[in-house]
């Protein structure tokens, strides 16, 4: 056997250098690059293996922020629907575990990385190392085990060759579509520099062949019953439309049987919002159109969506007694939710099969009629909404924002947002105009995901004007890869919305029946007072520019269309700051289940108690 001595950091790069992942006949490279902070734990490690790659067609990625370089690592995947990742290290102890939020990211929107933290040494005779959290519980255990609970795919490598049967199983995970998400092998640093001799045929190309399972005869006899049956049916359109690829079959398939089409979040954009059988976002930040539809449906057709407890409006948005469901996907427990037929398959593949059916199945023209009504309802009250009538002293709406950014991008834009308000205004008014025009991660809903998230976007599509859309709270949290998109000269334009706090939840809390408490951004009125004196003047635009953005303000309509003008026109990073009217959420169409005390001495927490038990009557445990 013909063997090669490398490092195991060596001999992980080489690797990776050599997966490809083939769909439909068409094959990249998996593995893009590696993003990583170097440091002790890894710098003589992978650092010193990556600078000195012979071919140096790797390339490395320097951020600024463990969390966020996964962020950016996810968002390229989601961009790319998962046919290429890149793979992130960190130092050993807080960098690793900086990754960690990051990690349960990714894995709650089953978006592929690979992560590579380093770890403690594993001949243990320096310990305890710097940075090393011991556990007198065993010695075997290192911070990063807390990987393990939001990982598909974990494990420890502790001698040089146990990433040949390691490396193999990380890939069966990340390529695979019903399983993928995290994958972590942690690296400890005395490993990555070990040499091995390794078998040569170990670094041969790859190709991963990602097959499109079909449905079974039976299945797609079941699901033709179930079309024929329904008299009011009702598509909800998940991310799994976007990453099968099914967009287009997905339009056959409403234009043949007639059939409406909602959105959670991830699938927002598989169809235009013009189309006739578009009726937009459903759940609690969903719309007039798609949520009174979904009250009177008798058949829910999931495609690739998780029915989380938003798109469900916790177990109530679904009233008809009748209702049953038929959820193709290609994750099995997702198709199997809510007793469903399941038909755990490729999403673009069975609604290929499906559409060739030649038997005439159509809705009836009262429900095509009612299809149209609900649509035309539902833009009179999005003109409401987003033309809000204001006292004289008001400032301008997130809604009215919304609305001149929708107008404002073509096809060739992406908006990035991920927490806080904005995201259910944003499922709520956005009109998509093309699949990739609207970029959601809210399965986790992710603080500091955004500014991040949009250079993922930009890195998987250059040619795109990408906008990252968050509020004050969230820039706070994660700003600073805007000095890592001028670094690597990848524009993106940033919207930072200033509504002096948290005023998602402050919303939230105050519709709790609690009093304001916390959620404004306020100075201490006194030594022992509340956060409730005067809102604090933090000068976001003097911040951005020192980071190296190109600032514009912009507090209304007209100077914000200016603002999205000349931000095109620049060549590098921009940021947009904003100030709107806090505390003004739109008008909701559904419940969300948000436990209220059942003992308080405030007479509004006992009322809104009430009003809470009365809601909970109409949640339904389908089966």
């Amino acid at each position: 056997m013909q063997t090669i001595e490398l490092t195991c950091a060596a001999a992980i790069i080489k690797f990776l250098k050599n997966q490809y992942i083939e769909i439909d006949g068409e094959q990249t490279r998996f593995v893009s690059g590696l993003m990583g902070i170097f440091g002790h734990g890894n710098v003589a490690g992978l650092g010193q293996a990556i600078s000195e790659d012979p071919e140096g067609d790797f390339p490395f990625f320097q951020p600024k922020n463990e969390q966020a370089m996964v962020h950016s690592a996810i968002a390229y995947s989601k961009s790319l629907n998962r046919s290429k990742i890149y793979a992130c290290t960190t130092s050993v102890g807080p960098g690793a575990t900086n990754m960690i939020t990051a990690a349960a990211t990714a894995t709650t929107n089953r978006i592929p990385v690979l992560l590579l933290p380093s770890d403690i040494f594993a001949n243990r005779i320096p310990n305890p190392v710097l940075q090393q959290l011991e556990n007198p519980l065993s010695h075997d255990i290192s911070v990063n085990d807390c990987f393990k609970a939001v990982s598909k795919f974990w494990d420890r490598i502790n001698r040089p060759e146990q990433i040949l049967t390691s490396l193999p199983e990380a890939m069966r995970v990340l390529i695979n579509p019903s399983e993928t998400g995290a994958v972590t092998i942690c690296l400890p640093e005395d490993v990555q520099a070990q040499k091995y001799k390794y078998p040569k045929n170990f670094f041969e190309k790859r190709v991963y062949i990602q097959r499109r399972m079909p449905p079974t005869h039976g299945e797609l006899k079941e699901f033709k019953d179930l079309l024929r049956k329904a008299k009011k049916p009702l598509i909800i359109a998940g991310g799994g439309v976007h990453y099968s690829v099914a967009c287009k079959e997905l339009e056959e398939f409403c234009n043949k049987f007639k059939i409406a089409c909602s959105f959670t979040q991830a699938g927002t954009g598989a169809i235009h919002f013009n189309h006739d059988y578009s009726l937009g976002s459903i759940g609690t930040t969903g719309n007039l159109a798609a949520n009174s539809l979904a009250q009177e449906a008798d058949l829910i057709i999931g495609l690739g969506c998780r029915y989380s407890d938003f798109t469900t409006a916790s177990k109530t948005q679904f009233k008809n007694p009748g209702v049953r469901f038929v959820n193709i996907n290609i994750n099995e427990m997702d198709s199997k939710k809510h007793g469903a037929f399941s038909i755990p398959a490729d999403i673009k593949e069975t609604l290929t099969q499906i559409n060739c059916v030649e038997e005439k199945i159509e809705t009836s023209d009262d429900y095509q009629e009612k299809i149209k009504t609900l649509k035309q309802s539902w833009m009179e009250q999005y003109e409401e909404l987003t033309h809000p009538k204001k006292q004289d002293d008001e400032k301008w709406h997130q809604s009215e924002m919304i609305r001149v950014l929708n107008d404002f991008t073509d096809d060739k834009s992406t908006i990035v947002h991920a927490a806080g308000g904005l995201p259910g205004d944003l499922h709520k008014l956005w009109r998509s105009k093309e699949s990739k025009d609207y970029h959601s991660e809210y399965a986790y809903s992710c603080m500091g995901y955004e500014i991040a998230g949009a250079l993922g976007v930009k890195l998987a599509n250059p040619g795109r004007e990408v906008y990252a859309v968050l509020g004050d709270g969230s820039y706070l949290m994660l700003n600073h890869e805007i000095v890592t998109s001028i670094q690597e000269n990848k524009k993106i334009t940033i919207i930072l919305v200033n509504n002096f706090g948290y005023q998602c939840i402050h919303n939230l809390q105050r519709g709790c029946g609690g009093r304001s408490f916390g959620n404004e951004f306020r100075y201490r009125a006194g030594a022992t007072s509340e956060l409730n004196g005067e809102n604090l003047q933090i000068n976001f635009v003097e911040n951005a520019k020192s980071l190296g953005a190109k600032v514009f303000s912009a507090m209304n309509e007209s100077e914000f269309k200016s603002a999205l003008l000349d931000a095109k026109k620049e060549q590098g990073t921009s940021l947009i700051y904003t100030e709107v009217e806090p505390s003004t959420p739109l008008k909701g169409y559904s419940w969300w289940d948000v436990p209220i005390s059942e003992v308080s001495n405030d007479k509004k927490v006992q009322e809104t108690y009430s009003e809470y038990i009365a809601s909970k009557k109409e949640q339904r445990f389908y089966y």
